[in-house]
Formats: structure tokens, C-alpha cells, sequence
């Protein structure tokens, strides 16, 4: 499996679609490759990562980063864990279904070469649920989409791994439908689906992928009843309000009610406490930037320490912390020293 997943790399790479990010003054001739795996075009992540790996190749010396779009997350995180990228994009439902066993990762602790350790916490996303805007009435809550086919996002990806455990948690039975992301409004308005997944990044932005579809169609934002917020909230999962203005078209609803989880832009040991400790800086000192590029790096504007603490919180046991970013919270005054023993080594 490891040759088929680089040999697909290196065929995007072939084909030009594997994309580069910008260079600046800062890249010198002996810097460093950094290959940075992230999820597909046209998803978050991609976005995002692209606007992050930007300003650092311009302000963070000694490190030459290169964008490299995967089919989605988990392809990233397993690639850095088999050593065929220097950084991915990891989430932290994805650490607790490898710490556990469970889900996509069963069985995958064993195949790990390189440590996964949380370096970067970037931003939260927020996913929830859309139907057909003439058919908003119909609904009362999540639950009125069970026995209803739904695209609840590609299969692998984090996205639909914490939908979707938010939807079982509220007692939605629904048909999972696998579409490509393209196809997810033209879907909904033919009726080969009644529902799938809108979700925000930093509570401020749609996935380029959703926008789409939900400019390509009417859709409305179909938000859990009290009796599922009341099953959420017992059940430790958080719900956030986004507002209306974070999206492009009508949702029908002023708020939508969304379950965050957090996403990380990550290295392992492979980049030394120093380096990680300098670009956590560099970011910091240039979030507001990174926030107009894309608005998903809201809160790190609002507050980087505290973005990092709470993905920290979120990741739990799940994931070591690198000892960088250990570094950067205690010069901040924001590090717990209950993780001293959870530091990568």
C-alpha cells in the first residue's frame, strides 16, 4: 500500500497538480525541503496551507516548503507516518481513533515509522448539516434525516469521522452516500441525496467545496433540536453558533449550530525544538496576515496561545507535544506542567 500511495504522489507531481507555494527573500540555497502534505484542492485545508506556507517561505528563514494536496487528511497523516512527508495536517479525532484503535486507524499504530506529536494547532473546524431549501419545512431536527440518503463527506476524511459521530450520538440512522465533493449540490437538488455536510473553518469560512455546492443550490442549514443539543452536551460534544455572514448564499437559519473539532498543521521530531519553536513565532507575529489570506486563521489573530491550548486540551493523551511548541507555551506562560510527561522525545 505504502508504494501505491507515493506512487500516486509523485503522479499528481507528474501531472502539475501538486501545488508549490510561493518563494521569498527568506529561502536561501541550502534551505531546508519541507514537504507539507495536506488535504485535497479545493477543501480547507489545501486553502489553508497554501496561505500558511506562503508568508513562512517569505518570513520564517532556513526551510523551503512545498504544498502537497493528498486525497484528503488521513492521507496526509499516514504518508508522514510511513516517512514519505515532512509535515501533514492532522486532526484531533484522527489521534483519538489512533490512540483507541477504533474507526479508520484500526490496526494502524503498528505501521507508524515516524512519531505523530502536535506541533501547530491552527484553527477549529465547524461541521453540521444542509438540505434542500424547499424542503427545510419538512424538518424538525437531524433525527428527520434518518433512513435519508446523505453525504455526510468523502469516506475518509475528518471531517465526516466527527459528523458523524455527532450524528449517532443524536440518533440519526441515515444511508451514507460516497460522491465526489463536486458533485454534492447538483446531488442535493436532483434529489440523490437529501442532506450533506456544510461545515466552517474558524467559524468564520465555508470550505471552498461547500461554497460551491451551496452557491450551485438552495440550501438551507438544517441545526439539531433541544433534545439533540441536550444528547450532545451530554455526551462532551461542544456546538458552536456560526453566524449567517459567514456564508456566501442564504442558509436559512441567522445561526447555524455546528460541532467544532480542531485541525493542526504539523511536523514531528524531523524538525528540530528550535525551528518549531522560531515558525510558531513567526506565525504569531504575522496572524493577522494569515488571517486576511484566509479568514479561517481568525483565531489565531484573536488569540495563538490560547489556540494552541485548547488543541492541546482537545488532543488529550492521544498525541505527544513537540517539545517546540512546549517551549513556545511556557514563554508565553500558558503551559501546564501536568504535560511534562506527554513532551516527545
Amino acid at each position: 500500500m505504502r508504494h501505491l500511495f507515493v506512487s500516486a504522489v509523485a503522479g499528481l507531481a507528474a501531472l502539475g497538480t501538486v501545488a508549490l507555494a510561493d518563494t521569498g527573500p527568506a529561502q536561501a540555497q541550502d534551505a531546508k525541503q519541507l514537504r507539507w502534505a495536506t488535504s485535497s484542492t479545493g477543501s480547507s485545508g489545501h486553502r489553508a496551507l497554501v496561505a500558511l506556507s506562503t508568508m513562512l517561505n517569505d518570513k520564517f528563514d532556513g526551510y523551503d516548503i512545498t504544498v502537497l494536496p493528498t486525497p484528503g487528511a488521513a492521507a496526509s497523516l499516514r504518508g508522514f507516518a510511513a516517512g514519505q512527508f515532512d509535515g501533514y495536517y492532522g486532526a484531533d479525532v484522527a489521534f483519538h481513533e489512533i490512540e483507541d484503535d477504533t474507526g479508520r486507524y484500526v490496526g494502524f499504530k503498528e505501521q507508524v515509522d515516524e512519531p505523530l506529536v502536535q506541533s501547530f494547532w491552527a484553527y477549529t473546524l465547524e461541521v453540521g448539516l444542509g438540505v434542500r431549501a424547499d424542503d427545510a419545512g419538512e424538518y424538525k431536527g437531524w433525527s428527520d434525516l434518518s433512513g435519508k440518503p446523505v453525504f455526510t463527506g468523502p469516506a475518509p476524511w475528518d471531517t465526516r469521522a466527527a459528523l458523524e459521530r455527532a450524528m449517532k450520538v443524536a440518533g440519526v440512522e441515515h444511508e451514507y452516500i460516497e460522491l465526489d465533493k463536486g458533485l454534492a449540490g447538483s446531488a442535493l437538488q436532483e434529489g440523490t441525496i437529501d442532506g450533506f455536510i456544510v461545515y466552517t473553518a474558524g467559524q468564520r469560512t465555508p470550505s471552498p467545496w461547500v461554497t460551491e455546492a451551496m452557491l450551485a443550490t438552495d440550501v438551507s442549514v438544517l441545526n439539531p433540536n433541544e433534545e439533540e443539543l441536550k444528547k450532545l452536551k451530554d455526551a462532551g460534544i461542544a456546538v458552536v453558533d456560526v453566524d449567517k455572514g459567514a456564508f456566501d448564499s442564504d442558509i436559512g437559519v441567522d445561526t447555524a449550530k455546528l460541532v467544532p473539532f480542531f485541525y493542526g498543521f504539523h511536523v514531528g521530531l524531523n524538525v528540530p525544538e528550535d525551528d518549531v519553536y522560531r515558525m510558531l513565532n513567526t506565525i504569531k507575529d504575522n496572524a493577522a496576515e494569515l488571517a486576511e489570506a484566509d479568514a479561517a486563521f481568525s483565531q489565531i489573530a484573536d488569540n495563538m496561545v490560547e489556540m494552541q491550548v485548547r488543541g492541546i486540551e482537545a488532543a488529550g493523551t492521544a498525541a505527544l507535544i513537540h517539545p517546540g511548541l512546549a517551549r513556545f507555551l511556557r514563554e508565553n506562560d500558558a503551559w501546564n506542567e501536568e504535560w511534562n510527561d506527554r513532551i516527545a522525545q
